[in-house]
């Protein structure tokens, strides 16, 4: 009818009788439409599977009572949450059962969405753990739920607007850990450490059944780390965090802070010290690294990496070993260190002492130096490969015992306990309970462990 009376030919012949002011308004209602098709055109290309709205639509259609229809045409096209969304995961928990929208999106589209994340990563060197995240998949979620045409904040806004934003969060989340201290009593942590700049600095910290919180930073590069000194410092924070809430104090086990936890309890009877665990597992293992038996195989073991190191054509010839890999790792603290160098070097003495015995090694000149055969002295050494598995043996529960202090993943006390146990009748049983062989390694344990925190 429209095209009839615009005189549009084609479809319908034209109305000779219609007012010029009448087709002149058809013709630009016909004009809208055609603009109006184009574009509902275009949004469906980018959005290449329309098939959840259509279904969001038809279930909110249906949900709503007939005495509603008039307000179902005006929420056409919105998603509403209903009350069966509670008995279901979120879209994007692993395993939970993926939207259609999302089964149907073909390879080549999920690669271009990949591709474009990839390139802004690679592009800022953002890294890789940073999609460990929790917070990586939830942005990805928010921008997907706007749609197409999302902008990103401007350069200002993220570290002036958006960053205020965050850390009035904090501030709203650690005021509602607050009423969690009053009710069941927190713990106070002081972690000191040095940095890269030989800063040293202490890191106080609050533990609740909630979780932990972050309270501030002190530079103490420039204070005398005396007994009294960090005991005003703890009462400080003590009486930020309020004196009733506080229900002990953790830290190093060295004889200053143990003292200035001492004064501390003279000042609030209700605040007791103790020993941090992982510190008191890391003298352990830097007493059982001081004794002569394990300094000599840690020279001989930092000779042979640093052989290999230091010759190109030696590591590349290493490398081409089936399964190798690095000998030199890094530990979990540099006490660690040196024991899990030797035991990756005994992972390897087979490479190790096929590369002495090879034609390869025999017919180069490094084989004839000093330093080349010390080092084949020391791999065709039995009783080198011999101790550094004993050693192994030994340091292997203890190091265990570590990780399971520093890990946040569950309460660790008790397993800790549970592990010292079991660490020393390994090391007993290793030895076959004979008192002279086993007893240099338990008496190191004994004074630090039972000394500290039994």
């Amino acid at each position: 009818m429209k095209q009839h009376l615009a005189g549009v030919k084609g479809n319908i012949a034209a109305c000779k009788k219609v007012p010029h002011d009448v087709r002149y308004q058809m013709h630009e209602n016909l004009k809208e439409i055609s603009r109006k098709k184009q574009q509902a055109q275009e949004e469906l290309d980018t959005t290449p599977f329309p098939v959840d709205d259509a279904i969001d639509e038809e279930r909110d259609s249906c949900s709503l009572p007939k005495t509603q229809s008039s307000q179902a045409h005006e929420s056409k096209g919105k998603r509403k949450a209903s009350d069966m969304d509670t008995f279901f995961a979120p879209r994007t928990t692993r395993g939970s059962q993926p939207s259609i929208k999302s089964a149907l999106a073909t390879k080549e589209v999920v690669h271009r969405a990949d591709m474009a994340l990839a390139r802004w990563f690679f592009d800022c060197c953002i890294p890789f753990n940073a999609l460990n995240s929790i917070y990586a998949q939830k942005a990805i979620d928010a921008i997907t739920a706007i749609g197409p045409g999302y902008k990103l904040p401007s350069y200002h806004n993220m570290r002036v607007n958006l960053l205020r934003d965050c850390k009035e969060e904090c501030r709203l989340l650690i005021d509602g850990y607050k009423q969690t201290w009053k009710e069941t009593g927190c713990t106070l942590m002081a972690d000191g450490w040095t940095d890269s700049r030989s800063r040293t600095l202490i890191n106080f910290l609050i533990y609740c059944p909630r979780g932990v919180s972050f309270l501030k930073s002190v530079d103490a590069s420039d204070i005398t780390k005396d007994a009294s000194t960090l005991c005003s410092l703890f009462i400080e924070i003590v009486e930020w965090v309020g004196p009733e809430s506080v229900v002990q104090i953790v830290t190093d086990n060295a004889a200053n802070y143990k003292k200035a936890g001492q004064l501390l309890h003279e000042r609030f009877n209700n605040i007791y010290w103790s020993p941090c665990a992982a510190h008191c597992m890391n003298l352990i293992l830097k007493d059982i690294g001081s004794m002569p038996l394990i300094e000599e195989l840690a020279k001989k073991a930092s000779k042979l990496t640093i052989f290999c190191y230091n010759h190109i054509f030696i590591l590349a010839w290493l490398r081409r070993r089936p399964g190798w890999k690095e000998i030199v790792r890094p530990g979990a603290t540099r006490f660690a260190t040196t024991f899990i160098t030797l035991k990756s070097v005994y992972e390897h003495h087979h490479d190790l002492q096929a590369l002495i015995t090879s034609k390869f090694f025999t017919d180069s000149k490094i084989s004839k130096t000093s330093k080349g055969k010390e080092v084949a002295s020391i791999i065709l050494d039995l009783r080198f490969w011999d101790n550094c598995l004993i050693i192994s043996k030994i340091s292997g529960p203890l190091i265990r015992l570590l990780r399971i202090v520093d890990s946040d993943e569950k309460p660790s006390l008790g397993y800790l306990y549970d592990g010292m146990y079991r660490a020393r009748k390994a090391i007993k049983a290793l030895f076959r309970n004979v008192n002279r062989s086993y007893k240099p390694f338990t008496i190191i344990i004994k004074r630090r462990w039972d000394t500290q925190l039994r």
